[in-house]
């Protein structure tokens, strides 16, 4: 019979000690098991004792959990000045009554390996020491010196049970530390880490001479947890773990559009530019202008109000800056109100990781809306395509998450597209400009284009790029008998347009000055016959009324003479 989800009974879920250790809560979901203890190992150097010592002050002065060191090897003043660098004073929680730190002298000589070998002493100590502040973290550095002087593993697997219960009883939560062990052990004795509810493993090593410490947790009964390893920096803030698998593709995306700081490119890009939150790859050949375009992005980002962080690999800041005046763009402003944060380090300094992990805690303390890494192929150095494509993945990821627009740089090392940028970067990112050399005419100018853009119309034309001190400028296609062409031949061919088009503008002005001359030569002469015409016809009006008038004049005469004949016949008839 199916069991139906609402008869399932809700299974408690394990109750965890925040660490306040940055990285590591969101890698172990929710902290440590809390009220059992923990086991950390790892070599010499690697960073147990500041790890324990960072989850005890976190959980004084983040958690209000007061906490009991117990340290078998530093005394309190060592522990004190050690970690004063990191902003840790312990002396003030001391005094607080918020840490209690107790150096614990075990002399070898004096251990007798007997039977009757027990942790009494310790857990009398140790438990006035929890009840005088009511601790609730311990943390016991480093168990090795309780059984340095014993050989009989009955004895100490006994012991560590006891001790183990003895903290569970207690109801703290612990850090038990250890050295690392032999033939594949975690622990010297190799026990510790089987009675332990949680092991957390901490690694230095050193591959091509650059060092990285990475952090992996083996064990967590009861709880689900990142199985990876981790890696984790040690700076003046303590301790930062880098969750590289915590990393999805469910990143939010926006419609806004953001201006690259060049018009004409984003004419190029539908007029609006790159989407917010993008990631931005430009790529090509020494001295085509990446660092230029990429300052420009910066520096138009800078002049909307925007916070942007700039990861120079191969420039100094100073450098940067004296180079972009001579573009017009004035860097120093934006550092100055806070708006610019210049990183410029040699990717040698750190590995992969760490280097990722030093963007991750300025982004996050910084918070930008642009972010540039100029130029990425100076990382191959210290890793390999494969690692720089790993490490790339997880940055644009949280970055697209964080919704922060980031442009790289790339260098290729011929005109084609090289492995470095192709499988390293190429597919990642939302955009992709190429900028290359083109040679013609006995001189070199620069040529852009746009390799992709996603979501959005671009051009799809090679156009001259020209750096000069008025900024950067994409050149409209100008073409020629035999293609696009740029520097001087393009302005020797636009000179010769501009004079054809005199050369026609002035012809044709010439032809309408013919014309309009004609044209009033012919109304003058049109002028001239219709005043004669008006003389003829006013000439033949009066030969006409003369005419008329003749004509009116004989009939009146003609009548005159008729009616004279009459009456001079009338005048005869009476005689008769």
């Amino acid at each position: 019979m199916a069991i139906s989800p609402s008869s399932k009974k809700e299974l408690p879920l394990l109750q965890k000690t925040p660490t306040g250790i940055d990285g590591l809560d969101e890698i172990t979901n929710g902290g440590i098991p809390k009220g059992r203890p923990t086991l950390i190992c790892g070599d010499a150097g690697c960073g147990k004792t500041l790890f324990s010592l960072e989850f005890i002050v976190r959980g004084a002065t983040q958690f209000n959990e007061p906490g009991v060191f117990v340290a078998f090897e530093e005394k309190a003043d060592e522990l004190a000045a050690n970690v004063t660098s990191l902003g840790f004073d312990l002396k003030r929680l001391v005094a607080t009554k918020k840490l209690r730190i107790d150096h614990v002298h075990i002399d070898r000589s004096e251990i007798q390996e007997t039977g009757e070998y027990d942790l009494d002493g310790l857990f009398i100590r140790l438990g006035y020491a929890i009840d005088s502040i009511k601790a609730k973290r311990v943390v016991l550095d480093t168990i090795e010196n309780l059984f340095s002087g014993l050989s009989n593993e009955s004895i100490i697997r006994s012991e560590l049970r006891r001790l183990f219960q003895w903290l569970k009883e207690k109801g703290v939560t612990a850090i038990i530390t250890g050295e690392k062990g032999v033939n594949g052990l975690l622990t010297r004795q190799g026990m510790e880490e089987y009675v332990s509810d949680c092991v957390i493993v901490l690694d230095h090593r050193v591959t091509n001479q650059i060092s990285t410490r990475r952090l992996r947790v083996v064990k967590y009964r009861g709880s689900v947890h990142g199985t990876n390893e981790y890696p984790f920096l040690i700076d003046a803030d303590g301790i930062s773990v880098l969750p590289v698998t915590s990393l999805t593709l469910e990143s939010r995306v926006s419609s806004q559009r953001v201006s690259s700081g060049i018009p004409s490119l984003d004419e190029m890009l539908g007029g609006k530019g790159f989407f917010k939150g993008s990631s931005v790859l430009v790529s090509g050949t020494a001295g085509t202008g990446k660092t230029s375009i990429a300052t420009s992005f910066a520096n138009e980002a800078c002049n909307r109000g925007e916070r942007c962080i700039y990861f120079a690999f191969e420039e100094s800041p100073d450098q940067i800056m004296r180079n972009m005046k001579s573009l017009g763009m004035n860097l120093s402003k934006h550092i100055k109100s806070g708006l610019l944060n210049f990183q410029a380090s040699r990717p040698t300094s750190h590995g992969l990781e760490m280097h990722l992990l030093v963007i991750f805690k300025m982004i996050r303390q910084f918070k930008p809306s642009t972010v540039i890494l100029d130029p990425i192929t100076n990382l191959v150095t210290v890793g390999t395509v494969s690692e720089l494509k790993s490490m790339l993945v997880r940055l644009i990821d949280f970055l697209q998450k964080e919704q922060v627009n980031v442009l790289f740089t790339a260098l290729t090392l011929n005109y084609t597209v090289n492995e470095q940028t192709d499988e390293g970067v190429s597919s990642l990112v939302d955009a992709w400009l190429m900028v290359k050399d083109i040679e013609l005419n006995g001189e070199r100018n620069r040529g852009m284009y746009i390799m992709k853009s996603r979501g959005m119309n671009h051009s799809n034309q090679v156009r001259e790029f020209v750096i000069s001190s008025k900024g950067l400028e994409l050149v409209e296609v100008f073409l020629g008998p035999d293609g696009v062409l740029t520097g001087s031949a393009r302005e020797e061919r636009m000179l010769m347009e501009k004079a054809e088009t005199a050369l026609k503008s002035f012809s044709q002005g010439r032809k309408d000055r013919e014309i309009d001359r004609k044209s009033l030569q012919l109304e003058s002469q049109i002028e001239s016959l219709r005043s004669e015409f008006e003389s003829v016809k006013d000439e033949l009006n009066k030969i006409y009324l003369e005419d008329e008038l003749r004509k009116e004049v004989m009939k009146k005469n003609r009548e005159q003479m008729t009616l004279t004949r009459r009456n001079k016949g009338g005048s005869g008839n009476p005689k008769k």
